[in-house]
């Protein structure tokens, strides 16, 4: 059993998101979907394969973090796309089958890889009691960002304020379904990006994500609204650290990045 680890949402080895990537057959018994993913270990592995033609999709398309499978995932789709492309196996937009609808990755030029995704729905909610404590720093604004996404997304002051952030991991398990998404405006347009971000996701075994797409179908319509444009570019200011370009289209949001593959081997068990 072929599988890839790929960098995704960036060009450059060892930054970005890791995603392990498995094209198959048809998909095992999830036992086994999750043994992998869990000796993987990256926050997502994708395990994909190639529909009947003439459906809706043409590939079937399942994440799997370390601990449990997930029902939305940016970076490994991009990932899964890259994979796709570079060896030949699709040509074109492709059309996945996955537990949030059908997603759409199209090709563009120099490696960028555009994803279609649903708009997370944002609805303002009271800054929860024992967050600022457990985030290590103060919101301004809260927002639950919908099933599909399952976060709190939090306003902080400024981008130093989110760079600077230790947060308490277990503690924060208690005010999502998923996680947080901490964010801020980047104060300096000559950065080459409008916000930043980070992502913890203790609650599905990721204390804090590299590069996180669907967070970004959150954070596309909120900072749009606040910053008068449609597209946008974020930085997520991991540890590894990687750009999502944004461009809000009403109940869909598109997320370009490019995506480099570190390893390919094979899966022995």
């Amino acid at each position: 059993m072929r599988i890839r680890i790929v960098d995704a949402f960036t060009d450059r080895p060892f930054t970005g998101n890791p995603a392990g990537v498995l094209l198959l057959d048809t998909f095992p018994a999830d036992e086994r979907l999750q043994n992998i993913a869990t000796e993987v270990n990256h926050a997502e592995t994708a395990f994909a394969h190639r529909l009947p033609e003439g459906g809706d999709a043409d590939w079937a398309l399942r994440w799997f973090t370390p601990v449990t499978e997930v029902a939305m995932c940016g970076h490994a789709t991009l990932a899964t796309a890259h994979v796709l492309y570079t060896t030949g196996a699709h040509e074109g937009p492709v059309r996945f089958a996955t537990r949030s609808g059908v997603l759409v990755a199209t090709p563009g030029e120099d490696g960028w890889i555009t994803l279609d995704f649903p708009t997370a729905p944002l609805t303002r909610v009271d800054v929860p009691d024992g967050i600022a404590e457990a985030l290590g720093a103060q919101p301004l604004s809260a927002y639950d960002t919908g099933p599909n996404v399952g976060d709190l997304l939090v306003e902080l002051p400024d981008a130093r304020t989110v760079h600077g952030l230790r947060p308490d991991h277990r503690a924060l398990t208690r005010h999502s379904s998923r996680g947080i998404i901490a964010t801020a405006p980047t104060g300096d347009p000559a950065l080459g990006h409008d916000f930043v971000s980070r992502c913890f996701f203790p609650n599905v075994g990721i204390d804090e994500d590299p590069v996180t797409g669907s967070a970004h179908t959150a954070l596309a319509p909120f900072w749009s609204e606040r910053l008068g444009r449609t597209e946008l570019t974020g930085l997520q200011a991991s540890p590894r650290s990687g750009l999502v370009r944004t461009r809000l289209q009403g109940e869909r949001t598109l997320l370009t990045g490019r995506a480099v593959t570190v390893i390919d081997g094979e899966l022995l068990a």
